[in-house]
């Protein structure tokens, strides 16, 4: 029995899969999406998205991946909701594995996103989009003139504090150590916000919450054992994340922390294979802008179909 080759393979859902997917089932390519274990990605972890276009009330996370996950398969998208497990990229047809399916395709999409590191404490998940947030930008706006605390040490949690800090009355900025990662002009500027409070060294050593969401935390000094209880209206994980990108080496070149490295939009260095959204942007992070990319993949993996027999 000979191996049915796919035109597009796309392996990830969150809104650049979801995009891409939409953009290659109307030029009729008849693409296949591996939802992997987070179907519809980081945005099903979120409540609201209010800064999603054209939706003027705001939509829930979820919600928008079901909505965007139909009109994919509207078009003829067939979703599968297995793992890729393993990829050879070094022919013309490329092969991909989950446990238990071989898969060939001409084009592959890679949209596995970036997953946000958490301190994996008691309550994390359930407390998520309910006063726990790993990202200032999407959910910022929900604490305007209320107290929150950002957790992190590296220019992320500088920028995430200085945006909070327009928003928020009041920003306490919490690390492990005495001695921050983050380059001297941005903890600079931090330091003399006069709405951000510094709290070193501590961490974040357990969430307080009630029936509402959250409504606190525990810091313990990393030095001394001594915890403090502390009331905020939320917390704002600034610890990194981490590329789902390890499957695909060596075929796609990474920088120095595992994001895929692209060229003209969307390229890796393996034709045929496209990379778009958080796992090749560690800049924007934005549901909006993995999108875009999930556009310009989809239309480049076109072009490269187009000249694929001669």
């Amino acid at each position: 029995m000979t191996q049915k080759v796919h035109n597009v393979v796309i392996v990830g859902t969150g809104p650049a899969g979801l995009t891409a997917a939409i953009y290659t089932a109307r030029a009729s390519l008849s693409p296949v999406i591996y939802a992997g274990l987070l179907h519809g990605g980081q945005l099903t972890t979120t409540t609201e998205v209010e800064n999603w276009p054209g939706v003027e009330h705001g939509i829930m996370g979820p919600l928008l991946m079901q909505n965007m996950t139909t009109q994919a398969e509207r078009f003829g998208t067939e979703i599968v909701y297995d793992t890729i497990t393993k990829v050879d990229f070094s022919g013309k047809i490329k092969k991909l594995w989950t446990d238990s399916e071989e898969i060939h395709a001409k084009v592959v999409i890679i949209s596995t996103g970036a997953t946000a590191k958490t301190m994996k404490l008691e309550d994390e998940a359930k407390l998520m989009g309910r006063g726990l947030s790993t990202c200032a930008t999407c959910d910022g706006f929900f604490y305007k003139n209320k107290k929150v605390i950002v957790i992190g040490g590296g220019d992320s949690a500088m920028e995430e504090a200085g945006y909070l800090a327009k928003l928020c009355s009041e920003v306490i900025l919490v690390h492990r150590r005495d001695v921050f990662k983050a380059s001297p002009i941005m903890l600079d500027r931090a330091k003399a916000n006069p709405k951000i409070q510094m709290k070193v060294p501590f961490h974040l050593a357990k969430l307080l919450s009630d029936e509402t969401g959250l409504i606190g935390a525990i810091l313990e000094n990393s030095e001394t054992g001594e915890k403090e209880e502390v009331k905020v209206d939320g917390i704002f994980y600034a610890i990194g994340h981490t590329p789902n990108s390890g499957v695909f080496l060596p075929y796609v070149d990474v920088d120095e922390n595992n994001y895929i490295k692209v060229h003209e939009h969307t390229k890796t260095k393996t034709p045929g294979v496209f990379a778009a959204g958080d796992i090749s942007d560690p800049h924007f992070r934005q549901a909006i802008t993995a999108a875009g990319s999930g556009c310009q993949a989809a239309i480049q993996a076109q072009h490269y179909l187009e000249g694929f027999d001669d």
